[in-house]
């Protein structure tokens, strides 16, 4: 049985459908977030997860539905308002400027920050690392560390709603769970979140709200102590998939168990 979203949302999608060309990547999605919650949103590769969070962040043109903050709707609004109301991405892959330091790229994401607690002193402080290094280029450092500054570089912008895509992706498991005992601290400080993760594991860990999407659809919802895995296993990857028994991928998918190849050097330890 499929559980509600939480009810009181600072962040309201309703009825988001979202089309890449012919294809249709998003089909009415609905999800609230209420304020200084972690929701995370999961799903195997293609089924809509990073197009979600790019559509909020306003990189995206939905075809129907709307995007509500704290009411307002800001549908319609160029992805620099966001910031400016308080909506934060940390896209896939990091996307930081090479060629520019640490501090330079904390500098960018604070460019149209709003008033808050988050300037470059309690950055470094989250990152105690990050002071010492903040003159280094970012493309001397490792992929943990990277990801940290991507992290700092939307805090810069004191958002009300960080997004999160795909924090893991290509990290070491040490250097994941680092990260990922940084969110409830930054829950703690009145940051709201919405994270999009294919390491199940470390969603549920953290979340206090679920989402699964597949082809583009919300399969499942609730809080994790409310979802079994055979209920998780299915949504995921659909009842096709459940019923044939694939316990390889099923395994793979609950486990979270991260690839050999990753990146072994920790770089966000605070």
């Amino acid at each position: 049985m499929t559980a509600p979203a939480a009810p009181g949302g600072l962040l309201d999608v309703s009825g988001l459908s979202v089309h890449h060309g012919q294809l249709q990547a998003l089909r009415e999605v609905s999800l609230e977030v209420p304020a200084g919650h972690i929701h995370a949103m999961i799903g195997a590769n293609g089924a809509g997860k990073s197009t979600l969070l790019r559509t909020i962040a306003g990189l995206h043109r939905p075809s129907a539905g709307s995007i509500r903050l704290d009411g307002a709707d800001i549908t319609g609004l160029r992805p620099e308002r966001r910031v400016a109301a308080g909506i934060a991405l940390v896209p896939e892959g990091r996307r930081l400027f090479p060629s520019l330091s640490v501090q330079e790229n904390l500098q960018v994401g604070a460019t149209s920050a709003r008033p808050g607690r988050w300037n470059l002193e309690a950055i470094y402080d989250l990152f105690g690392w990050m002071r010492d290094r903040r003159q280094q280029r970012a493309a001397q450092l490792s992929g943990g560390e990277q990801q940290a500054v991507a992290i700092g570089r939307a805090l810069a912008a004191n958002p009300r709603v960080l997004l999160l895509d795909e924090l893991s992706l290509g990290l070491a498991p040490v250097v994941v769970r680092q990260i990922y005992a940084l969110l409830p601290q930054l829950a703690a400080s009145g940051v709201t979140i919405l994270l999009v993760e294919q390491d199940v594991s470390q969603a549920l860990a953290v979340a206090s709200h679920v989402h699964c999407l597949l082809e583009g659809r919300i399969t499942l919802a609730g809080p994790p102590a409310e979802l079994t895995g055979a209920q998780i296993e299915q949504a995921y990857f659909g009842v096709a998939a459940a019923a044939n028994g694939d316990a390889t991928r099923s395994a793979a998918a609950v486990a979270g168990t991260g690839s050999p190849e990753a990146d072994q050097s920790p770089g966000v330890s605070t």
